[in-house]
């Protein structure tokens, strides 16, 4: 039995199809974690640029050059989607791009143009954004809408595990002191890379590359997806009225309009931070690449768990509650990870001194940034999984490519905002610790404005009783 798409209703999409939707955040994010956030991401900021305020504002504006590509396509491509009808060629399309800007990372050595290389990584960060407004606008049509919150956590928790494994090979295999030559666990790097000249952190962009190659195939081969329905260029024009129908009708729908707008600012603290809190700390503390691939993978290992129990807590408790104890906690560990610095935390209210154990992460200030970090770690995977289920429980299936497209726009529409104060504050005081102070906004307005968002978004928020 199938419906006017061609596809058989969620409650009987096998299971193998719903697995290979999940693998495709198995698939993506090692970009996310090993070029963004904990390699190459630090590299460029601490080491390829000629100092760390300098390379901190170049990748806050990349990112925030993606963010405004991302915010203005889109609502268009989740339009023009719903038209034609299936996903899976818009993500082979992105997913070439994406493979061949991240592969062209590896020629991004010390000294090297850094606006070159912020541009491949802003086109690979498109690429990657827009195959995920595809992917997660199938969500719908693989399980019932009482399961969404159970099946994005776990994908998300799926992604960690990936992200985590071609973490710790870059670690234990490819990431060497430069001054022992040796990797962690005390071998020369493979492939006779040179961690002087930044082979170890530049090989993160292939790797991620083949690594999203291999593992995306599960889902081009059992996720079903829905048949065509118009020409390309038909398609593009109704899209697009579609598209403007759609801004103005989401206006109408209070509490999805005042959804989207708390998502459209907190994602935005959620993706500055994550895109510079790596660097942040490799700058502040010196931080080799195995001392922030060690950090990097705390987090990921904490955010494992914390997806598994949040997929759970999302079915008792609703995506709402989930994303709002998330949020508190991501705004918790902001103020943490900024009041600390060498010899202190909390601003210098606590003093810790400058004693070094020897070893990674010696000093008390450094155990106390990794301790908000772990809170970090906790909350950025249900954030996020539990926000998409969330939006799903809010749209029907024939509206889920269009009203995707707007939450990836409301995931983007400022995201350039967060970066570009985050870089702008730091080149005007050269403080990297003031500029990563702003994301704190970001998370306290977000928490707001949901607060009173209802839930699922289309239902009427409740009227207040009157006299």
């Amino acid at each position: 039995m199938t419906d006017a798409t061609g596809l058989p209703p969620a409650t009987v999409v096998r299971r193998r199809g719903v697995f290979g939707w999940m693998m495709f955040d198995w698939a993506a994010q090692p970009f996310f974690t090993v070029v963004t956030t904990f390699i190459f991401g630090p590299y460029f900021i601490s080491r390829m640029a000629s100092d760390p305020a300098t390379g901190q504002a170049a990748w806050g504006y990349g990112i925030a050059a993606g963010g405004f590509l991302i915010a203005v396509l889109s609502p268009v491509l989740g339009s023009i989607a719903d038209q034609t009808g299936p996903r899976k060629p818009w993500i082979g399309f992105f997913a070439v791009i994406k493979i061949l800007a991240l592969c062209g990372l590896w020629f991004a050595a010390p000294g090297s143009n850094l606006v070159a290389v912020v541009a491949l990584f802003t086109l690979a960060s498109v690429a990657a954004e827009f195959s995920i407004v595809f992917n997660d606008s199938m969500l719908l049509r693989l399980v019932p809408k009482a399961q969404i919150g159970r099946v994005s956590n776990l994908a998300w928790g799926l992604g960690y595990l990936g992200g985590m494994i071609v973490l710790i090979f870059i670690i234990a295999c490819l990431a060497a002191s430069p001054e022992t030559g040796k990797t962690i666990i005390g071998i020369a790097p493979l492939f006779g890379l040179d961690p002087v000249q930044g082979e170890d952190a530049r090989a993160s962009g292939p790797i991620s590359a083949l690594w999203y190659a291999i593992f995306i195939l599960p889902m081009f081969l059992f996720t079903p997806d829905a048949g065509g329905r118009r020409a390309l260029g038909v398609a593009v024009r109704d899209g697009l009225i579609e598209l403007k129908s759609t801004l103005g009708e989401v206006r109408q729908r209070a509490g999805i309009f005042r959804f989207l707008v708390a998502r459209m600012i907190y994602q935005d603290g959620v993706n500055a931070l994550l895109a510079l809190g790596g660097g942040f700390a490799a700058a502040m503390f010196g931080w080799s690449i195995t001392e922030i691939g060690v950090y990097g993978i705390m987090l990921n290992v904490v955010a494992i768990f914390s997806c598994l129990y949040a997929s759970g807590l999302d079915t008792r408790l609703g995506s709402k509650s989930v994303v709002l104890i998330s949020i508190l906690l991501l705004l918790i560990a902001t103020v943490g990870i900024v009041s600390t610095g060498p010899g202190f935390t909390f601003f210098g209210a606590l003093v810790l001194g400058d004693a070094d154990s020897g070893g990674l992460f010696g000093t008390a200030a450094e155990k106390a940034y990794i301790a908000f970090g772990l809170l970090i770690g906790i909350a950025f995977g249900p954030v996020q999984a539990s926000s998409r289920a969330y939006m799903a429980r809010s749209v029907t299936e024939d509206e889920a490519g269009r009203y995707f497209g707007i939450y990836a726009l409301a995931g983007r529409a400022t995201s350039f905002l967060a970066p570009f104060l985050v870089a702008t504050v730091t080149a005007v005081s050269n403080s990297q610790r003031l500029g990563m102070a702003t994301i704190i906004l970001f998370f306290a307005i977000g928490l707001a404005i949901l607060w009173t968002t209802p839930y699922p978004a289309d239902r009427p928020a409740p009227r207040r009783a009157t006299a």
